[in-house]
């Protein structure tokens, strides 16, 4: 059985190849010069349910930043949007 944890990362993206809100995701990181860690969970069933276990949410992505659930593309670019992304990144957790 493989034990999942959350990599030490301000920010980690799960993700599936040929998902459009991923790819969003993944472009408003990029345009915001956000380094991030992309995890591909595409066919791994054990990540896919440890993602419910641990945010509640069975769609991807998933986005963690700095060890806290944010949610999806729609979250993170409602982050963006308000400014909040980048307080909660320049901030100490």
């Amino acid at each position: 059985m493989t034990t999942y944890k959350l990599p030490d990362r301000d920010v980690v993206m799960y993700a599936r190849r040929g998902c459009g809100y991923c790819d969003a995701a993944a472009a408003l990181l990029d345009e915001r010069g956000i380094d991030y860690e992309h995890i591909d969970v595409t066919g791994d069933d054990a990540a896919r349910r440890w993602l419910r276990e641990v945010t509640g949410r069975h769609t991807v992505p998933q986005i963690f930043i700095k060890g806290r659930s944010i949610g999806g593309f729609t979250e993170l670019s409602a982050l963006d949007r308000s400014g909040e992304l980048a307080r909660l990144l320049s901030s100490s957790q």
